[in-house]
């Protein structure tokens, strides 16, 4: 997707060989004509779907924007953490985080995935594939299908989409990322 590869040349921020900041418009602060780019782009590789799983929090806008393009399907998210309203009807998986090198259990609710949904997974980012690869393992203990994986952003050289193609999920990134040379994304 050319304009967001624009933006991420003109205000992302390298900030070493693995990281890049895009929290100026991509999940922290959020540029609303470029999260409905995305979520149109995504849409449109993945029409079938009927529901967008995602895992909180940064990736919770684009799904958003996704369902939108997708005629309001739902969104369901998957949490990081219990709370007093969480029961114990929940679908579990560990995740570990690439930025905070913590390993966590997410859940998601057994009553929002059910066997004949048919999924896409939407994140803001594919690094290594770990939160990627823990959203399959809830879905497929749901039996519900997935029809494929989409990150806004994608860092090729990370390893990430080998893992998720490797469980046998499409995946589709509106920008790659190949490398980092002089403190700039090459796409």
């Amino acid at each position: 997707m050319k304009e967001l590869e624009e933006k991420i040349l003109k205000d992302g921020v390298v900030i070493n060989d693995e990281i890049m900041k895009v929290d100026s418009f991509l999940n922290h602060q959020i540029d609303i004509n470029t999260i409905n780019e995305v979520g149109k782009d995504i849409a449109k590789q993945y029409p079938t779907a009927n529901k967008v799983v995602t895992i909180e929090t940064s990736g919770i806008a684009i799904a958003y924007a996704t369902c939108l393009a997708l005629n309001n399907c739902p969104l369901v998210f998957a949490k990081k953490q219990a709370s007093k309203i969480t029961g114990n009807n929940n679908y579990v998986a560990k995740v570990k985080s690439f930025t905070k090198g913590t390993v966590y259990d997410v859940t998601i609710d057994r009553n929002y995935l059910k066997k004949g949904d048919k999924v896409v997974i939407v994140d803001d980012f594919l690094a290594g594939g770990n939160a990627g690869c823990g959203l399959i393992d809830l879905i497929n203990q749901s039996e519900a299908e997935i029809v494929g994986f989409a990150a806004a952003v994608e860092k090729g050289f990370q390893g990430g989409r080998e893992a998720i193609e490797s469980k046998g999920v499409k995946v589709y990134s509106c920008a790659c990322v190949k490398e980092f040379k002089n403190n700039k994304p090459v796409f």
